[in-house]
């Protein structure tokens, strides 16, 4: 009977994902120091001023600091869904006497016009009841309740959870993933799941999801990728890598680098320390860059190959699978990946491996 009800209860909760500690104590330090912070900084600037800060920040701050990739945390959202709800909720607290019929009248409309302007906020309900359930101080400032506390509050949040989320390394505010180069599909997209798919699929949806039509396609591309992973043979790293690498030195000089661009007639180079670590990658496009600036007198230093190289480079392990690396050569046209192994540098795979890896599997997948 015990273990019944057990089962019953369990269906009363959410299919959400439950974080790890770590992860749940820096979301409420989170928003420990975006309400403390905002609010100091209200009551430094309205001074006195009873209703220098409101509730619905508290509901704000949940969506800002603890789920930031959903739609109705953007800014956008928080911004324009309190505006619209403090418009609302004054007109309804001025021209309507009673005040069930206000707050209640002032919460649907602010829901159907955030709807409508794709700025829906659930804490915005809360900010047109305080407008009209707020009392003496909120009543005696009007429309000016929308810029303070409202609007002022909002900001001020909104500035130190971009701040502290992008401290974390999340990304906030939420970019969408589309192709830059056109209007096209991504190469992935094209041959996969497509954003118009996606569209579609949500179109014909009689309810709001709390999920991003980017995010709900990185998720799906992903799970596809692991499922085709299981249907092949998966090829490591090592089993393609080219081991006889052309390296440049990070002492090199710039002119014999581009020497070694011409033999071998390859865009970019990995280059190595004395004791052969990766250390940067050169790309024949930053030396024509350095000879671009080579008569500024600022630039005049340059001449070694460290001195203008790229320090940021993706690597792999030799024993990761390649499908690990199909974004890459994809979706950001690398010319090739360095394969690493305890910091040295061990081989390389070009995009013509990669080509010649996905040939031998789909000839796999077509005589199975």
């Amino acid at each position: 009977m015990f273990h019944t009800q057990l089962e019953w209860l369990n269906t009363l909760k959410p299919n959400f994902k439950v974080l790890p500690l770590k992860d749940r104590l820096l979301c409420g330090i989170g928003a420990l120091l975006g309400l403390a912070i905002s609010s100091l900084i209200s009551w430094y600037v309205l001074g006195d001023f009873n209703a220098w800060y409101i509730a619905p920040m508290g509901a704000s701050s949940v969506l800002l600091f603890a789920v930031p990739a959903s739609p109705l945390a953007q800014p956008w959202n928080m911004v324009v869904g309190n505006t619209i709800a403090g418009i609302i909720g004054v007109t309804c607290a001025l021209f309507i006497s009673n005040q069930t019929e206000a707050f209640s009248i002032a919460v649907a409309l602010a829901i159907f016009l955030m709807m409508t302007t794709d700025s829906l906020h659930p804490p915005s309900g809360a900010v047109a009841i305080t407008a009209v359930l707020g009392g003496e101080p909120v009543h005696q400032l009007g429309y000016h309740f929308i810029f303070y506390p409202v609007l002022l509050n909002s900001v001020l949040l909104l500035i130190i959870a971009i701040i502290f989320n992008r401290i974390l390394g999340k990304q906030y505010p939420q970019v969408a993933q589309i192709n830059t180069r056109s209007k096209d599909p991504t190469p992935t997209q094209k041959v996969t799941i497509q954003p118009q798919d996606i569209q579609d699929v949500l179109d014909q949806q009689t309810q709001l999801l709390d999920i991003s039509e980017y995010d709900l396609q990185k998720i799906i591309l992903e799970a596809q990728e692991k499922a085709n992973a299981r249907a092949v043979h998966q090829f490591l790293c090592q089993d393609i890598m080219t081991k006889d690498v052309i390296s440049l030195s990070e002492n090199e000089d710039i002119q014999d680098a581009l020497i070694k661009f011409k033999q071998v007639n390859l865009m970019s180079l990995p280059v190595i320390d004395t004791a052969h670590r990766l250390v940067g990658t050169l790309a024949l496009y930053d030396v024509v860059e350095w000879f671009k600036r080579a008569a500024d007198p600022r630039a005049s230093w340059e001449h070694q190959v460290k001195q203008i190289m790229n320090r940021q480079v993706v690597t792999v392990q030799p024993i990761q699978p390649i499908q690990d690396l199909v974004p890459y050569f994809v979706e950001r046209s690398f010319n090739y990946i360095a394969v690493i192994e305890e910091q040295k540098l061990v081989g390389i795979i070009s995009r013509a491996d990669m080509i010649a890896a996905l040939q031998q599997q789909l000839n796999t997948l077509k005589n199975a």
